[in-house]
């Protein structure tokens, strides 16, 4: 059975870090690529960063370059996403979801979920 299970959602102070978790499985991530999106009320979901365990692409939206980090562990068959420096705005359930990821020829990045995505699990930045 396919499964993307994010973790490491939680409250944190303005300025704060948290790093997320998602672990998959039913499947090897060696084969895909892997998204981080986040939903906030009353806002349509925003897609932040994806990263492809094939050929190693890295993509991340202009709101979160410099902040956010995305990695893999392909042995613990696990994305994270490390939050850095986050602000009230960043407040949203996040999620991980199989993506679709490459660049056009102007070298711009497509990054689209489809199938499978995880549970979400609650980031709220507040003092």
């Amino acid at each position: 059975q396919v499964q993307l299970v994010e973790s490491g959602g939680g409250l944190v102070q303005p300025g704060g870090s948290l790093r997320l978790s998602c672990a998959a499985s039913g499947f090897s991530l060696d084969y895909y690529a892997i998204g981080w999106f986040r939903q906030a009320p009353g806002k349509e979901r925003e897609g932040l960063s994806c990263i492809g365990f094939v050929d190693g692409t890295i993509y991340y939206a202009d709101s979160v370059k410099g902040r956010f980090t995305i990695s893999g562990d392909n042995d613990k068959n696990t994305v994270y996403l490390q939050m850095n420096s986050l602000d009230p705005e960043d407040t949203a359930v996040y999620y991980c979801a199989t993506v679709d990821l490459g660049r056009y020829y102007n070298g711009s990045y497509y990054c689209n979920p489809y199938d499978f995505w995880g549970q979400g699990t609650q980031v709220t930045v507040s003092s």
